[in-house]
């Protein structure tokens, strides 16, 4: 018997932190397993298909992320569900609301932006509580330097070196509207360190690994070990460097998903 399909978008949100990414995989722990295993709970059949807007990879969380789920079944009643999906989901990941879309919408090719943070403190250890949200630089960084550095992302550049393991095919060109460091003010807690900073980064889309690979450049760059202009020539679609120094996942939040 043929059942009409339906369309549904989830703004969702989760901390990444024990999580090993967004998409399903093999023996290990991930978003889109628990929030599969959650819907099929809530739905009662597993005749649907989850949809991300964008693929995480391990501990990276998210403030403002996007699904879309396919029913192939009745509909669902959105006031009804969404409170019993909450109730269901690990208490690490919350879905914020649900609308209903047409077959024309595509969650993958709807973002006109994406924004991640990058949260990271310098001069001393930080309070253990503050792990799964930000990296902590234990020496002292040139951050004046590194918040120069940071402007030159910005614009239209081939990001190649930036592309972790890109092979030929791989479309390495892209533009990044904003890129610049600031006063962490965005996310606070009583067992952060007294000063912390983030890497803002807003642009279409990015390659795999490429803010981590931005952030650890940027450290280097902080704790004296490269100039700025090197940081140039990585930029420079000529040049060709393997740079070495990935910083840590769970330091990255993908902060907004624009539609």
């Amino acid at each position: 018997m043929f059942s009409k399909r339906h369309f549904y978008l989830i703004e969702l949100q989760y901390l990444g932190f024990r999580y090993h990414g967004w998409q399903k995989q093999p023996n290990v722990l991930t978003v889109e397993q628990m929030v599969s295993r959650t819907t099929s709970y809530v739905l009662g059949h597993k005749k649907f298909k989850l949809l991300a807007s964008g693929r995480t990879d391990a501990k990276v969380s998210a403030h403002k992320a996007y699904i879309e789920l396919f029913i192939d079944d009745d509909p669902i009643i959105m006031e009804e569900f969404l409170p019993v999906f909450n109730e269901n989901l690990p208490a690490d990941i919350r879905a914020l609301g649900i609308q209903e879309v047409d077959e024309k919408f595509n969650v993958i090719l709807a973002p006109k932006g994406k924004e991640y943070l990058y949260l990271f403190s310098f001069g001393s250890k930080n309070h253990p509580f503050a792990a799964p949200y930000m990296t902590g630089i234990p020496i002292d960084l040139d951050i004046d330097s590194m918040r120069r550095a940071a402007k030159l992302f910005e614009g239209t550049h081939d990001f190649r070196n930036y592309a972790f393991k890109p092979n030929p095919e791989t479309k390495t060109i892209g533009t990044i509207e904003t890129s610049e460091i600031i006063k962490n003010t965005i996310y606070t807690a009583n067992f952060f360190p007294e000063h912390s900073y983030v890497l803002r980064i807003r642009g279409k889309g990015f390659k795999r690994h490429q803010i981590r690979l931005m952030m650890g450049i940027l450290f280097d760059l902080g704790e004296g070990k490269v100039e700025l202009d090197f940081i140039k020539e990585t930029l420079e679609p000529e040049k060709s460097f393997k740079l070495e120094r990935i910083a840590p996942a769970s330091g990255l939040i993908l902060n907004n998903v624009i539609l």
